[in-house]
């Protein structure tokens, strides 16, 4: 039974699949938008807006507050200039926004094995 278990392997062992969700976070955060399979950005959604939320509320706090949350940015992104980025540019144009940072936008199967290709973006303001 399934109880209390959170997001999909698809098809990967553990390492490999927190090394797929980082790299996806990263690239769309570095391009602003990135087609992939749906099964695979349905599961970097969550973490994106996650990421986007944390670096909301840590750039609003005290200057303690900010260097936590870029620590925690830092911890699951691992990449320094991802997370500058995050926290400069991404973050203050969600200010205003109470959630819904991505979207994702259907493109239709792929030829070679028919995988359902979308496309994750940022949301414009």
């Amino acid at each position: 039974m399934r109880h209390k278990i959170v997001g999909k392997k698809l098809g990967r062992s553990k390492d490999q699949r927190n090394s797929l969700r980082r790299n996806l976070v990263k690239q769309l955060f570095a391009y602003g938008r990135i087609k992939t399979t749906r099964a695979k950005a349905v599961a970097v959604r969550n973490q994106a807006e996650k990421l986007i939320t944390l670096a909301k509320r840590g750039s609003k706090g005290e200057p303690i507050v900010e260097v936590n949350a870029r620590r925690l940015a830092a911890a699951r992104i691992g990449d320094a200039t991802t997370v500058q980025k995050l926290f400069d540019d991404i973050a203050p144009r969600f200010e205003n926004r109470p959630g819904g940072y991505t979207r994702i936008v259907k493109l239709g199967p792929r030829l070679g094995d028919a995988a359902e290709l979308v496309v994750l973006e940022l949301v414009e303001e």
